[in-house]
């Protein structure tokens, strides 16, 4: 087996895993601060990579932390919005 492969392979499945969460905030409608940690958590960590990546010209590594920080914000948005509708059904009107 060919090692170039491997990284796009990787790369492939990380994306594959972020849809994955993605699609479990979406139909639990998550307003879960823990979920909302973990995202953030991956963007500064993800920036990171990317950062080291683009210094060692590691272009597998940039696209996957590239695609990851685009996904995690979204989900982070999703939740944020979750939590907002929660936080304005718990209020008196």
């Amino acid at each position: 087996m060919e090692l170039e492969y491997l990284p796009y392979t990787a790369t492939t499945i990380s994306v594959i895993g972020r849809c994955i969460f993605m699609y479990l905030i979406y139909r639990n409608k998550s307003a879960n601060t823990l979920s909302l940690v973990f995202c953030m958590l991956s963007i500064i960590s993800s920036s990171m990579w990317i950062y080291y990546s683009v210094n060692k010209g590691d272009k597998p590594m940039i696209v996957r932390s590239s695609t990851e920080i685009t996904l995690l914000s979204i989900s982070s948005m999703y939740i944020i919005r979750n939590k907002m509708r929660e936080r304005r059904e718990v209020l008196p009107a």
